[in-house]
């Protein structure tokens, strides 16, 4: 087994409608744009400490729709005040609920059709 220091994880999703994917995260979820191509067929965004970039689809995997087979689950100690928000501006995949696992969460669909989880440890 290689030795190597992993230092950090990005997901790299692709979109079929870049500019839709920028308005979403960025005005329904809150997060800033880090950096960008002109013709926005890439681009970083950023929320607190995370970071997801998104590209349109490439020689390399052209896929003809979004596909990804988990989801991104984000932990935020906001998780109520988060679905209250969020709750009547995007499709649900799952409300807010409290499950035997230990966390409180839900789950939302981006513009792509990504699963978004959000969820916070129960006390």
């Amino acid at each position: 087994m290689p030795k190597y220091t992993a230092t950090k994880l990005t997901p790299l999703l692709e979109s079929h409608d870049m500019p839709g994917t920028l308005k979403f995260y960025t005005e329904v979820l809150g997060f800033s744009c880090a950096a960008k191509f002109d013709d926005l067929s890439w681009f970083s965004l950023v929320k607190d400490e995370i970071e997801i970039m998104f590209c349109m689809p490439n020689e390399h995997r052209n896929m003809p729709k979004a596909v990804m087979s988990g989801s991104l689950y984000i932990k935020t100690d906001e998780v109520e005040q988060l679905w209250e928000s969020l709750k009547d501006q995007c499709e649900i995949g799952y409300p807010l609920d409290d499950f035997e696992f230990g966390m409180r969460e839900f789950a939302i669909y981006d513009n792509n059709g990504y699963m978004l989880q959000f969820g916070r440890e129960l006390e």
